[in-house]
């Protein structure tokens, strides 16, 4: 009898898994897997590179830099920077492509002396406002009118388009990213309203085109600001207003309150044009936005969460337009909103 007992425990077949049972319990894995990569993808945060921030007043970290260094001096910046080659030129300043200890720098000069007073205005800016929404300023000699800041090669905001349509960038050209990139744009705008200055406005931005001449993308893809030749002072307290330059404006891209007001049969007078005060900026940022948000699968999505802030951009009355803080917090919100809604239906598909 155990002999026989024996006999048929060897011989009970062993039970396979069947096939199906297998490959639904390897999709299942895979799902899970997917989940928590979008999860990790949508809430993350991104890096950011470091930042001159983290250094005392006077000193520079840039790229790969561990340790802070101090602004570079005439003798340094005479000695140590090659000038390679001219990579845009403005009003006030050309700027060359150049090189300092093995890293590529930008180094602007001034273009006539007719235009120092905006070029040492730009300085003054430069060296008072660092922080990781302006360009780092890596050193200056103002015998020679020269300055030395980090170099971004993806360059000015106006090569936005252009860039994101590499192949290489493709991977960043979303809906998600380029709301970043609003953000980024409308945290630079809060920054100056709050500056350690006091409430600067920023007037080079007559058009779109000029409006992002003056910024740069980074190699991180985020924004910052790197022409501050034009940063006039607001008072509130003093009633002390602003006027952007002395010629007549136009369009609808400059708020209504930098237009002429007094009808064509009158000759512009700049003496009897009205000041006006930061609430410029705010008319312009709903354009900026969606010049920054572009046209990809989503973007319309975000645009129909933002009416609302966009419209009480607009409004004729300054007054009436929201900070550039409640701008802010609107976008923070709608980015919130949508990430939530994609991971919601993307736990629905799983």
């Amino acid at each position: 009898m155990e002999k026989k007992a024996q006999d048929s425990r060897k011989g009970a077949p062993h039970r396979a898994v069947p096939p199906a049972v297998g490959l639904l319990f390897s999709m299942a894995l895979m799902n899970t897997l997917l989940y928590f990569c979008l999860d990790w993808f949508f809430i993350s945060c991104p890096r950011s590179a470091p930042s001159s921030a983290h250094c005392p007043h006077g000193h520079f970290r840039m790229g790969q830099m561990k340790n802070c260094s101090p602004w570079l001096s005439c003798e340094e910046l005479r000695t140590e920077v090659r000038q390679l080659k001219r990579v845009g030129e403005g009003a006030v300043k050309r700027v060359f492509l150049s090189e300092w200890k093995e890293r590529k720098v930008a180094l602007s000069r001034l273009t006539s002396l007719e235009m120092k007073d905006d070029f040492l205005h730009g300085l003054r800016m430069l060296k008072t406002l660092q922080s990781k929404h302006v360009v780092t300023l890596l050193g200056y000699c103002e015998e020679d009118n020269t300055i030395l800041t980090e170099y971004h090669p993806l360059g000015s905001l106006s090569n936005l388009e252009e860039t994101l349509n590499l192949s290489k960038y493709h991977s960043v050209n979303t809906w998600q990213h380029r709301l970043q990139l609003a953000m980024n744009y409308v945290a630079i705008i809060h920054y100056l309203h709050h500056s350690p200055l006091g409430t600067l406005v920023m007037c080079d931005s007559s058009d779109l085109p000029k409006t992002l001449s003056q910024y740069l993308l980074t190699s991180n893809f985020s924004i910052v600001v790197n022409d501050l030749d034009a940063l006039p002072l607001v008072n509130h307290s003093s009633r002390t207003f602003v006027k952007c330059g002395h010629r007549e404006l136009h369009g609808d891209f400059v708020a209504p309150e930098q237009l002429w007001p007094y009808g064509e049969d009158m000759p512009f007078d700049d003496d009897l044009m009205p000041s006006y005060d930061e609430k410029i900026d705010i008319w312009k940022i709903p354009d900026v936005s969606s010049f920054l948000l572009g046209h990809v699968e989503g973007s319309d999505m975000v645009r129909f969460h933002l009416f609302d802030i966009h419209k009480a951009c607009k409004s004729q009355t300054p007054a009436e337009r929201p900070t550039a803080r409640e701008i802010l917090d609107t976008y923070e919100k709608v980015l919130n909103l949508l990430r939530e809604t994609v991971m919601s239906q993307t736990r629905e598909m799983l």
